[in-house]
């Protein structure tokens, strides 16, 4: 049987801080939001001003990260790419960019998604959640 690590409380809280910190910095209204490795929520956090639809989108983005063991943002090139028939897939909401896999010691532990900016931000802010765990 193989061990494998998972996301504490306090692995989630120090995520959610550091994303929190590069949106302030950036004056980024945004929702961050952290799942574990089947997609369940662990965190949801509706910064001030951020749209009420990014409360829906952040936590699509992150579930489908998690679960699909890479960025959301595969999924939206692929669509864009042609192959519209992925939008039938189950399970999978949030097509866009800012869905990012946590990856620890080679294992996916979760996702972070964030939603309220440019995509590319989104992603720069779930980025720079995950970096805090190293």
């Amino acid at each position: 049987m193989q061990t494998k690590p998972f996301l504490t409380l306090a692995d989630v809280k120090k995520i959610a801080a550091a994303a929190e910190a590069e949106a302030v910095a950036n004056k980024w209204a945004v929702v961050i939001s952290i799942v574990d490795d089947g997609g369940h929520p662990l965190w949801l956090q509706r910064m001030d001003g951020a749209a009420p639809l990014s409360a829906h989108i952040a936590p699509a983005k992150a579930k489908t990260a998690a679960l699909g063991r890479r960025e959301s943002r595969i999924y939206e090139e692929m669509i864009n790419n042609g192959r519209v028939s992925f939008l039938s897939a189950p399970e999978v909401e949030g097509l866009l960019e800012g869905g990012v896999p946590i990856v620890v010691d080679g294992h996916y532990v979760g996702a972070v998604g964030v939603s309220g900016v440019k995509s590319a931000e989104d992603a720069q802010i779930a980025k720079a959640g995950i970096a805090a765990l190293n």
